[in-house]
């Protein structure tokens, strides 16, 4: 129980830290209980995912769309994330609705940054006529047409665009958090960690943070559940 609660509160998950608070004398119990309850959030998010869908936008609501390389590795916890795996080019592709203090990511694994990989992405999770915020990549190029209110920021003239005042800022600090996240919970060692990471992620901010009785509530509840007989 005082791993759960730990768990529940985000706090620093490090074994050696809950060995000397006496949660558990054994790495393996540590291990084997994150693997538990990661799994558990997994699969109440494709719960979810399959019953309601999982869509953002709409009236009153922003989305920022960005993309940001995930496979990273660091020397000494310092540098640029750049990317580990050999051979490969895998990017995250981000979308994160702003609607007041609302924050809800999806956060998908892609090869490609091209039109043909990440347009269908937008209209899959979008919803028509909201209002799309990016950047100049030119992937981005025709969402006016597909039925979006595109507004375009040029990074290399201005942050902000001068005449909406919108920005990628928003989405751009997220990238840090999850990227901090991911490294402290070694997500970013093969690609099926990193799509297990990201979709506890978007359990954290679409289904835990939403739940009237907190993180540690919705916790119990998915547990509840998936040990129902």
């Amino acid at each position: 129980m005082k791993y759960i609660h730990r768990f529940a509160q985000g706090l620093q998950l490090r074994q050696v830290d809950m060995l000397q608070d006496g949660i558990t004398k054994s790495t393996a119990t540590l291990s084997m209980m994150s693997k538990k309850l990661r799994r558990i959030c997994l699969k109440s998010l494709k719960r979810h995912r399959k019953e309601k869908g999982q869509k953002i936008g709409g009236v009153n609501a922003i989305v920022h769309i960005d993309e940001s390389k995930f496979c990273h590795k660091r020397k000494y916890g310092r540098g640029r994330f750049g990317n580990s795996w050999r051979r490969k080019r895998t990017w995250v592709f981000g979308m994160l609705q702003i609607k007041r203090s609302d924050r809800r990511p999806i956060l998908r694994l892609v090869q490609r940054r091209n039109k043909e990989t990440l347009v269908p992405i937008i209209k899959k999770h979008v919803k028509h006529h909201s209002l799309v915020v990016s950047d100049e990549w030119r992937a981005y190029a025709g969402l006016a047409t597909e039925g979006y209110r595109h507004v375009r920021v040029n990074h290399s003239q201005h942050y902000v665009d001068p005449q909406t005042g919108l920005h990628t800022q928003n989405l751009e600090r997220a990238w840090q958090t999850y990227k901090k996240e991911i490294w402290r919970m070694r997500g970013n060692r093969s690609e099926k960690a990193l799509k297990e990471q990201l979709c506890f992620i978007e359990w954290t901010y679409w289904l835990a943070r939403k739940n009237s009785e907190g993180v540690l509530g919705r916790l119990v509840k998915d547990i509840r559940r998936s040990y129902q007989t």
